[in-house]
């Protein structure tokens, strides 16, 4: 979430339009005799300067205004009597008090909303961790918008991290928007977070995430909220063991192979976390065997799903085709710039990508790894090239 920054400059810019503004409604009075009273409209400038300036500047414009009107009461309208001088000049002083009392209101304020949005940015930069991610020889690149403005993170999750049964990863869609879909989402990443590193299979690890979500329900359900599910899929790298997928009603991600772009649906089938009780069927994950140069793209539907002005969806795969010589740092700030333009800025759902790659600097595949693979991949290979 961003803070408010002031600038002491455009503070100072405002301030003294406002003073000259005055100064010349004041002169065109004196100019223009008793007959016309253009100060009946000085009163906004202080007005003004509370909502726009900080303290010492609108206590400038203010006394200015103070000043002005005291000038055009004394001598500019002689037709007054005493009464009403006194009257008039109290008037605008409660005028310029009145201002200040704003300007100082509105100044803690957003003191208040700058110590809340920092306490605010500390905690939801601990529940989704910066991109990149590593694990391992893993590197998850990327990035992550929020559709809520002002806030750093949504109903969407992410994380990578390195376990005794391997490197582990997920994304995430948490059902719905706002607060309640960010505290579902911080149940389930929290379960994910001490289940990877526990259980020995991805389908216990789904499991882990289900019960957490259950259990956020049901307190949800007490308090009257809404409940709600989540798809996520699950990503697991055992060295020679292979890699495993595993998805919990998660849409396709995408291989990126010798630059051709191919969509992956392993293990799709399996119901979203939070609907397990609907069948009696387990979730089951997929074995696969990307090769040590293979590229995964992982995302959110709030990616594929965004519409540009002519209502047409985001193409992510074609955009991925056409950019796959790009590091992925680089894919990354292109997708995102991409995407932005393609929507306008107006996002209607939260939007993650992740790229996914062994490290640069990760050991290669032996001879013997790379002959266990082969049937695979060849398989994977030609569903990249269809």
């Amino acid at each position: 979430m961003t803070t408010i920054q002031r600038s002491p400059a455009r503070d100072r810019g405002v301030a003294m339009l406002l003073v000259i503004v005055t100064l010349a409604i004041t002169l065109a009075d004196a100019v223009s005799g008793p007959q016309l009273h253009f100060a009946l409209f000085m009163g906004i400038a202080p007005l003004i300067a509370a909502l726009r300036c900080a303290y010492r500047w609108t206590a400038a414009v203010a006394a200015v205004y103070v000043l002005c009107q005291a000038y055009i009461h004394a001598r500019l309208v002689p037709d007054w009597s005493v009464a009403s001088k006194v009257v008039g000049i109290f008037g605008v002083a409660l005028v310029a008090v009145f201002a200040l009392v704003l300007c100082r209101t509105r100044l803690e304020r957003e003191a208040l909303y700058a110590r809340t949005s920092m306490v605010a940015d500390a905690v939801q930069r601990e529940m989704l961790r910066e991109l990149p991610l590593t694990a391992g020889p893993l590197e998850a690149y990327g990035f992550y918008v929020s559709a809520q403005e002002g806030a750093r993170v949504g109903g969407d999750i992410y994380e990578a991290v390195s376990t005794p049964h391997g490197l582990r990863l997920v994304i995430g869609d948490v059902q719905g928007k706002g607060m309640p879909a960010i505290g579902a989402g911080h149940e389930v990443l929290a379960s994910f977070r001490e289940a990877a590193y526990y259980k020995d299979t991805l389908e216990a690890v789904a499991e882990r995430m289900e019960q957490a979500l259950s259990r956020y329900n049901a307190r949800s359900a007490e308090r009257g909220g809404q409940e709600r599910f989540v798809t996520a899929l699950l990503l697991e790298v055992r060295g020679e063991d292979g890699t495993k997928v595993l998805s919990c009603g998660h849409i396709p991600y995408y291989l990126v192979r010798d630059g051709q772009v191919g969509e992956r649906t392993d293990g799709e089938g399996g119901l979203p976390l939070g609907l397990g009780w609907l069948t009696d069927e387990a979730r089951r994950s997929v074995a696969v065997e990307p090769l040590a140069d293979d590229w995964i793209v992982l995302c959110t539907d709030g990616v594929t799903e965004a519409r540009g002005a002519d209502g047409a969806f985001y193409p992510l795969a074609d955009r991925l085709a056409r950019w796959t010589h790009l590091e992925p740092d680089e894919l990354a700030h292109t997708l995102r710039a991409d995407l932005e333009r393609f929507t306008g800025g107006q996002l209607k759902d939260d939007a993650t990508v992740l790229i996914v790659r062994r490290g640069p600097h990760a050991a290669p595949r032996t001879d013997a790894e790379a002959a266990r693979a082969t049937p695979d991949q060849l398989s994977m290979a030609r569903a990249a090239a269809a």
